[in-house]
This record gives structure tokens, sequence and C-alpha cells, in this order.
């Protein structure tokens, strides 16, 4: 089947009933980019938009299978976009699947919480997710929030301190972070890439008083799909972030 020949970018993440967030926004930005998906759903949530109410966890084995069966049955995999992962279970049967396939970068938004504070991974899955999966990811995407929660410090205050606590997870082998502004205050949004032994590279844009729920999700999208088309990290950022800025632009929710 032709469908079989194009590359594709499978989505590891959870559903979102209400549309707007989760695997829907990740196919919603890859489709827009003329990129075909995959999926390995982790989870099933209900929510509108402003609440969630209940969450399923998917067995980490069924997980590792989905992932398993779309890289090397069903598609050409050319990158991996993680989202929700639930439990420390399925980020380790995530970080088994990756160990396996080292070619293939893969982009991890570490969603911790959703917009109205459930949290959507246990806490007792951080740990593994900073030693086991993260040091396997081409990228790590994280907003303020998240940040200050990995690396185990208070939320920063200034890019000084987001860049300290970048440091330190760069320090535990993560490859590359793009540290968002998103939750900063002030006229701008700025965004750090930061990488080892390489200097910080700011991506700035107005702060639209627009917003959109699942920001996170297509921001992590359109990087994995820069790069499953052989675009650099820097490249494929920069790539992103101006999507995403027209994409609220446009479309606000």
């Amino acid at each position: 089947m032709a469908l079989r020949q194009e590359s594709h970018v499978l989505v590891v993440g959870g559903s979102d009933s209400s549309g707007g967030a989760g695997i829907a926004r990740d196919i919603e930005t890859l489709s827009s980019m003329g990129v075909r998906s995959c999926l390995a759903v982790t989870a099933v949530t209900v929510q509108t938009h402003d609440i969630v109410t209940d969450i399923l966890h998917l067995q980490p084995g069924l997980v590792a299978d989905q992932m398993r069966v779309a890289l090397l049955q069903a598609n050409q995999v050319a990158a991996v976009k993680i989202g929700m992962l639930a439990t420390a279970e399925i980020v380790a049967a995530v970080a088994a699947v990756l160990r396996e396939n080292p070619r293939i970068p893969a982009v991890l938004d570490p969603v911790l919480a959703s917009t109205s504070g459930r949290a959507l991974l246990e806490a007792s899955a951080i740990p593994i997710m900073k030693q086991h999966l993260m040091p396997l990811c081409r990228i790590v995407t994280p907003n303020l929030i998240e940040l200050a929660l990995l690396a185990g410090s208070e939320l920063a205050v200034d890019e000084v301190g987001a860049l300290q606590q970048g440091q330190q997870l760069l320090a535990a082998g993560v490859q590359a972070l793009l540290i968002k502004g998103g939750h900063g205050s002030g006229p701008r949004s700025t965004d750090v890439l930061v990488r080892p032994n390489q200097e910080p590279v700011r991506l700035d844009t107005r702060r639209l008083a627009r917003t959109m729920r699942g920001t996170g999700c297509a921001l992590a999208s359109a990087i994995a799909a820069y790069l499953a088309i052989g675009g650099s990290i820097e490249e494929a950022v920069r790539q992103a972030k101006l999507l995403v800025f027209e994409k609220i632009w446009k479309h606000p929710i």
C-alpha cells in the first residue's frame, strides 16, 4: 500500500474528549503541515475546555505494543512525538521502545498537569522520566512550571533562573531543551533553546492576548514534523514556533 511508503510521525499521548489538546491537537497540527500520523494512545480522558473529570490509563504493555506495531510493521515512522504518559509504568514502557529504535528522533512534551490543574502524570513517574526517558529524546519542551517540577525547584522568576534549571537537566543527560516562555509575563514571549556546550538561542515573539488550548501539543508535534523531514533542531524549533504563533493569531480557543 502507498500509505506504508509515506513518512509518519508517531504520536504517543492521551486523548482529549473536547478535542482541544492531546492527540486530537497533534493530528490536527500534523495534518495542517501535510504530514501523516499514527498513534499509540496512553490514556483516555473525559474533559471539557475547562476541566478534566475522569482519566483511564491504558496498560503499559498495550502502549508499547501500539508503538512497536506502528514503528516496525505498519508505517515508515520518521519521528516520534510524546505527550501525556500518565504513569511511571507507561513512562518506562515508552522508554524501552525508544531504546529499541535509537535512530528515530523523539520529541517529548512533558505533560504534567492540565490547564485546570488536574495532575496528568503521577508524581512517582517524574524521576523515571528524568532518568530513563528524557535522555533518549532529541528535545524536551517544558513550560516554566514543568521545568521547575522537573528540576525539583521553585518556579523561576526570570530567565537566569530558568536557564539554571535547564542546565541542571542538561547535566542529567538531556540532549536539548526548549524552555517555553508562554507562562511568563511582559509584552514579549521568549522561548529559549538550550543545548550542552552551546550558547542559548532565544526565539522571541510578541505576547498575544489571545489564547489557545493545546499549544504545547501543537508546538511539539510541529517540531517532530520538521525533524521527520530532516531539519536541524534549531530550524525545527524556529519553524514550529512561527506556525503555532500564526495558529493562535488566526484561531484562538
